[in-house]
């Protein structure tokens, strides 16, 4: 399936497994937004930085505000695609990203997601600059900002 909320997303897939699930039986609300850092490092490894990265420059980035939107239950043994865009960027200090879950097997959106972030200096936790690689990270791509506008 390619029906994507905006284009040209960054794809990672997860696993539901057995600790994911919760008395109710299904994946637990909390499981969510770990699988949603995990897909923000991905994005970040897949354009050749690492945390190591991060922390070289002295940089980082933190989640000021954060939107969930749970639309439909997954079970363990699905197969979850996370996709993820840098959504705005003002490329010194904030940025956004959105995220889409849907399940492998039929394409069915069962999550959605918006982090707003800000650059901080890993020293004193302080607002500051992004580096030159979160500047590149966080820029978004024309067909997504194109999108965006028609929102």
């Amino acid at each position: 399936m390619t029906d994507w909320d905006l284009p040209d997303p960054f794809i990672y897939r997860v696993a539901a497994r057995a600790e994911d699930i919760d008395a109710f039986g299904h994946v637990n609300n909390g499981v969510y937004p770990r699988w949603l850092d995990e897909t923000a490092w991905a994005h970040w490894d897949s354009e050749g930085f690492d945390e190591e990265t991060c922390i070289a420059a002295r940089r980082g980035m933190a989640i000021m505000r954060a939107e969930y939107d749970y639309l439909a239950a997954s079970f363990a043994g699905d197969d979850l695609d996370i996709a993820v865009w840098v959504t705005a960027s003002d490329r010194r200090l904030r940025a956004e990203r959105r995220f889409q879950i849907r399940r492998a097997e039929d394409g069915k959106t069962l999550f959605r997601a918006l982090w707003k972030i800000v650059c901080f200096d890993l020293d004193s936790g302080k607002p500051a600059r992004m580096s030159a690689e979160l500047k590149s990270h966080y820029a978004v791509k024309p067909a997504v900002e194109a999108a965006m506008q028609r929102l």
